[in-house]
């Protein structure tokens, strides 16, 4: 039935009234993923148990074999093929050169010498008088405080490995990182071409650059340094690009108009107005490194993180925490040091002060006993050789291993019931649905899931990281690992949102948590899986709960500062009107933090990818059993080769997907 409308007549100077505007229909995508999450369930009630593409641990696809026979032809062809005679060897050579050398200088006994060249007596020394002349005279009392304690835990040769692989991997990580970032700082088209790289890069698990280098560079040192020194890169390329690009137009402008040529203003410019960046990305490299070579220990790395692996393979909870215990003295001794530097590099100013010419006086003073320290620790053994039998070890390591007996003792009803409950009530029903749905149910639901939150873009990505999740055959235990991250991840955002608000909210708090948040994420991920280990033994929700603290500083930290963002005239304005604490929490300071909600899901799933793999060292399988499991079983290389492309696949579909809906949020 049509229906006729009388049209207004038009008189005199009457305009005509404005079109009403067109309404957009918006489509609620909370809704829409709960309806793809219905129809998932529904279908999994059907389907369950079919075409779930589950494979035995022993088991290998063709996939897996052809790996195997590649490794085997490379291993074949080392000294024959001129690709690795002329290219990969010589790389090879190189790095293990330059390792040896740093090893046998503070670490290792030299050429016709019992005891290295430089013993503990002068590397206290050293690293005192450096941490003097970078910082300030506290950093030096804390650098030569924190190396003597290495030597008393009876750790000081595994300390100076690990040291000796961390410098020699951040010497190399800077040769090419520096100069990149510089290229990129000044090229807008370089910086758009090396940026995807580098949010690729950064966005792998340590664990996935072990076995690809392994397979063109060996087990051993050299590519621990090498696999460190890649993943160590990307942190001192992009902050030294954005140092670059941050120095005031205005200034670059007054430099070209005094006719400073391009590598002047350079040098004379940009480069001193950025030391004080550039310093930070310098402490960004060395923290990556550190965590990096501790992971290395997998592929024969020496140092304090082969005994960790080792002591974590056996249970072994009070060397685990000695050795753990060592690696976070070394780690906030580096942190610190390099965090003085920067600030060094900010402050120093008026070479002609009284203060700086006694400083400089002081400063030779400095050098030449140290000189002296390094003198006797060459020279003579008991300066070479630290001194006692690592008691103080030896007790930390028994008080570690009786808190254990204790905790298992006492706790364990606690402990347990804790597990149990969130084992049995979220882990266990979502493994379940993932592991046990068919695989394309499955690949469908995320491909949905990540076109609703992420757009057509990251809908395709998903597409082409589950095709490539099937392909690599370790499809059901890739589905145990997103499991365990999608639950870790949940509940690194409820401690995220309650202490992030909070933070948020109170600078009081800010002030007294951001110290302890700062410290958690100078830990390599290493240490993290001691003492939870003593507390739920060696189980999956073991690396669950430690992936859980890894990854919530970092979270916290964003969601603090997304609400502290928020205008406080919005807050002013939502007060006035009545709201309630609660009221302007959930209808204002969060609804306006959106973006930084998102960001904060899209580093702690990131962060807990990376700690859930390291979690099959303590139990807890899937993914990261495989790629230990191809280290230390050769039948195995090729399907722990692919368990690592699993991974790069997961982390890249999760970064795409929280990526595109942070952006669609903040837009």
């Amino acid at each position: 039935m049509t229906v006729a409308v009388e049209k207004p007549r038009k008189t005199g100077t009457e305009e005509r009234p404005p079109a009403p505007a067109r309404r957009v229909r918006t489509v609620n995508r909370s809704l829409v993923v709960a309806a793809i999450l219905l129809v998932w369930l529904v279908l999994f009630a059907v389907l369950r148990g079919r075409q779930t593409l589950s494979l035995a641990a022993a088991d290998l696809t063709d996939l897996h074999r052809w790996f195997n026979d590649v490794n085997d032809s490379i291993g074949a062809d080392r000294n024959s093929n001129p690709l690795f005679l002329y290219f990969f060897n010589e790389i090879r050579l190189v790095i293990d050169t330059l390792v040896t050398f740093v090893q046998e200088l503070i670490s290792q006994p030299g050429a016709g010498r019992p005891v290295p060249q430089i013993g503990w007596l002068g590397v206290v020394g050293i690293a005192g008088y450096l941490s003097w002349a970078v910082g300030n005279w506290r950093v030096a009392l804390l650098a030569v405080a924190g190396f003597t304690f290495l030597g008393l835990q009876g750790l000081w040769q595994e300390s100076m490995d690990t040291l000796a692989l961390t410098v020699s991997a951040v010497f190399v990580a800077l040769l090419f990182a520096i100069p990149l970032g510089v290229w990129a700082g000044l090229s807008d088209r370089f910086h758009r071409i090396v940026t995807p790289f580098l949010d690729f890069m950064q966005t792998m698990p340590t664990f996935v650059y072990l076995a690809p280098l392994t397979l063109f560079f060996l087990i051993g040192p050299a590519s621990a340094t090498i696999a460190t020194a890649i993943y160590a890169a990307p942190p001192a390329i992009r902050i030294t690009a954005h140092a670059i690009r941050s120095v005031p137009e205005t200034t670059v402008e007054a430099a070209d108009s005094l006719g400073a040529t391009r590598r002047q203003a350079l040098l004379k410019v940009l480069l001193p107005m950025s030391r004080r960046t550039v310093v930070m990305g310098v402490n960004q490299t060395i923290m990556a490194a550190l965590a990096m070579v501790t992971i290395a220990a997998l592929i024969d790395a020496p140092g304090l993180g082969k005994t960790v692996v080792q002591a974590l393979q056996s249970l072994d909870v009070g060397t685990a925490f000695n050795a753990g215990l060592a690696i976070v003295v070394m780690a906030i001794v580096l942190d610190r040091v390099t965090t003085a530097a920067s600030a060094r590099a900010d402050t120093a100013r008026g070479s002609d002060s009284p203060l700086v010419k006694w400083r400089r006086q002081l400063l030779a003073a400095g050098g030449v006993a140290a000189l002296v320290l390094v003198y006797l620790s060459h020279t003579y053994v008991w300066a070479a050789e630290f001194p006692g039998d690592g008691g103080i070890g030896s007790s930390i390591a028994k008080a570690a291993a009786d808190v254990t007996t204790w905790a298992q003792d006492n706790l364990s009803g606690l402990t347990n019931a804790f597990r149990d409950a969130l084992t049995n009530g979220l882990l266990n029903p979502f493994q379940a649905l993932l592991t046990d749905s068919p695989w394309w149910l499955v690949g469908a639901a995320l491909v949905a899931v990540g076109a609703v939150l992420g757009g057509w873009r990251a809908g395709a990505t998903t597409a082409v990281c589950v095709g490539l999740l099937v392909a690599t055959g370790v499809w059901s235990d890739a589905m145990t690992t997103l499991a365990s991250t999608a639950v870790a991840t949940v509940l690194v955002m409820l401690l995220g949102v309650v202490l992030g608000v909070w933070m948020g909210r109170s600078a009081l708090v800010d002030r007294l948590l951001r110290p302890s948040l700062d410290a958690a994420q100078v830990m390599p991920p290493f240490v993290y899986l001691v003492p939870f280990l003593a507390l739920f033994g060696a189980t999956r929700f073991t690396a669950i709960v430690a992936a859980v603290v890894y990854a919530a500083p970092v979270a916290i930290k964003i969601i603090a500062d997304g609400v502290r963002a928020v205008p406080a005239t919005t807050v002013e304005a939502a007060t006035s009107t009545g709201c309630n604490t609660w009221q302007i929490i959930t209808k204002v300071q969060l609804p306006m933090s959106r973006g930084a909600l998102t960001l904060a899901t899209n580093q702690g799933l990131i962060y807990v990818l990376s700690m859930v793999v390291v979690g099959g060292l303590v139990g807890a399988g899937a993914l990261g059993y495989d790629v230990v499991a191809g280290f230390s079983q050769g039948q195995l290389y090729g399907k722990g080769l692919a368990a690592g492309l699993a991974i790069v696949l997961l982390g890249v579909m999760f970064d795409r997907i929280t990526q595109a809906a942070a952006r669609r949020t903040s837009a």
